[in-house]
């Protein structure tokens, strides 16, 4: 869960530094802080795809234990 809340942290700490660099005028601000808002969103992915991947292996290992248990 930790990594939700880091790459949400992140998210919002882009939302917050772009919008400083649309109110300044800064492009540097906003640049960073759409990098940091992509940079959540790609946190969030790899998140997706652990935990996809874990349900894929528990599925795998039933259908297993299934096929050891039919063949005994």
């Amino acid at each position: 869960m930790t990594n939700r809340m880091d790459a949400a942290g992140k998210k919002v700490e882009g939302r917050l530094e772009s919008a400083y660099g649309d109110l300044t005028g800064d492009t540097g601000h906003q640049i960073k802080g759409k990098a940091k808002q992509v940079q959540g969103s790609a946190m969030n992915s790899a998140e997706d795809i652990k935990q996809g991947a874990k349900s894929a292996a528990k599925k795998v290992a039933g259908a297993a234990n299934d096929m050891a248990d039919n063949l005994s």
